[in-house]
């Protein structure tokens, strides 16, 4: 099943940032189905240093998470000079326009609501990487 638009997923770096660890799995099992090299982080401090070590193509960040939540996560991301252009997309369990506004503020690419499908999921790094 290699259509054209899963066909731009291989080999992409793809850094999943939830305390979640189903969300980790899913996400992970999901995205090596399509040639993506995953990789997890349980909060935003776990993150930075495997940002720094992989240099992800793109990041799936949830904004509820203990000690760094997403939002300060993808703040400093936006905000560091190697990782400014990173595609950062928001994870969150609630559909809030406040959330979506406070996600684009901090510099964020896209929003999606958990439970994600394949789809969605595909569907939004489609958009990030075209």
């Amino acid at each position: 099943m290699s259509n054209s638009a899963t066909q731009g997923l291989n080999g992409l770096k793809i850094l999943v940032i939830d305390d979640s660890k189903t969300i980790r799995r899913t996400a992970e099992t999901l995205l090596s189905k399509e040639g993506c090299q995953v990789f997890t982080a349980v909060d935003g401090f776990d993150a930075l240093s495997k940002i720094a070590d992989h240099q992800p193509d793109l990041i799936f960040v949830d904004i509820m998470m203990p000690r760094l939540d997403g939002y300060q996560t993808c703040s400093l991301i936006k905000h560091n000079k190697v990782f400014k252009d990173t595609p950062v997309i928001m994870l969150s369990s609630k559909d809030g326009l406040f959330d979506r506004a406070r996600g684009r503020i901090v510099g964020s690419e896209q929003y999606l609501t958990k439970p994600f499908t394949r789809d969605e999921l595909l569907g939004a790094i489609s958009t990030q990487m075209a």
